[in-house]
C-alpha cells in the first residue's frame, strides 16, 4: 500500500492532502475523492481513504482547512462560514483536490467518484452541481443547504446522501428542499437515506468527545451507510 501526504497550493494557501493506493495492482483503477468534516483533515478521513485503497480504489483525501490538520473549533467554524457563503470558493477547493487525484498515474479519469463527510458532503454535491464529471457523489451526514429547485441540472452522476433524522445541522426542511431540487433538476439517479434515532457525525467514533448535543457516533448507521456507498461505487465505477 502506498500512503503519502501530498502538499499543494490553493490560491496561495498551503494544503496537504492524503493519498492512498495499492500500487501492487496492475494498471489504472477507479478513483475516489474524499472530503473531510468541518474541523479539518483528520485520522477518520484518512482512514476512510486507506480503506478504499484496500478495496482497489485510488483515494485522495483533500484538504480545505489548510496545512492538512484539524483547526481549533472557533477557527474552523469561521472558515466554514466563509465557504458556506461563497459556493465558488467551495467548488474551487474541491476542484483543486480533484486535480491532484486525477494527476496520479494509477487513476482512470473516466471512473471517478467523490465522497464527503459533514461539510465535505456539501462540497462533493457542489462539485456535481458545477458539472464536474463524477460518476457518483456520496455524502455522510452532509451539509444540505436549501437550493433553488433546478439548481442541480448539471449533475450527471448518481447521488447518495446519508442523514440521521435527529441531525441538528440538517433539518427536515433541508432534506425536503434537496428532494425538490433533485426532482426539478431531472437528476436521473438520486437517493436520500434517513436513519432513525441518529444524529450528526454518526460515522466518526471520536465525535462523542466533543460533547455536542445531537452529535454522536452510531456504529449501525456507519456500517449501513458505508455498505450503501460501496454498492453504489461498485455499480458506477466497476460496471463490468
Amino acid at each position: 500500500m502506498r500512503i503519502e501526504d501530498i502538499e499543494y497550493d490553493f490560491e496561495g494557501q498551503r494544503m496537504v492532502g492524503h493519498l492512498a493506493v495499492d500500487e501492487f495492482r496492475i494498471g489504472q483503477r477507479p478513483a475516489v475523492l474524499v472530503c473531510h468534516e468541518g474541523p479539518g483533515l483528520n485520522e477518520h478521513t484518512k482512514g476512510r481513504a486507506i480503506r478504499l485503497a484496500g478495496l482497489g480504489y485510488a483515494a485522495f483525501a483533500l484538504d480545505y482547512q489548510g496545512d492538512g490538520q484539524p483547526r481549533p473549533r472557533d477557527e474552523a467554524m469561521a472558515r466554514l462560514g466563509v465557504l458556506m457563503a461563497d459556493l465558488d470558493v467551495t467548488r474551487r477547493l474541491g476542484r483543486a483536490g480533484l486535480e491532484i487525484l486525477l494527476a496520479h498515474e494509477f487513476v482512470d479519469p473516466d471512473r471517478v467518484a467523490a465522497i464527503g463527510y459533514c461539510f465535505g458532503g456539501a462540497m462533493v454535491l457542489e462539485l456535481a452541481r458545477d458539472g464536474v464529471d463524477l460518476k457518483a457523489v456520496v455524502g455522510f451526514h452532509p451539509g444540505l443547504r436549501s437550493p433553488e429547485p433546478g439548481e442541480s441540472s448539471k449533475v450527471t452522476g448518481s447521488v447518495l446522501m446519508c442523514c440521521g433524522v435527529d441531525d441538528p445541522v440538517v433539518s427536515l426542511e433541508n432534506r425536503e428542499a434537496f428532494e425538490a431540487d433533485m426532482r426539478a433538476s431531472g437528476v436521473a439517479d438520486w437517493r436520500l437515506e434517513i436513519y432513525g434515532g441518529v444524529g450528526h457525525s454518526f460515522t466518526n467514533p471520536r465525535v462523542d468527545e466533543l460533547g455536542m448535543p445531537g452529535f454522536a457516533f452510531n456504529a449501525v448507521a456507519d456500517r449501513r451507510s458505508w455498505r450503501s456507498m460501496l454498492d453504489l461505487l461498485e455499480e458506477r465505477l466497476r460496471p463490468d
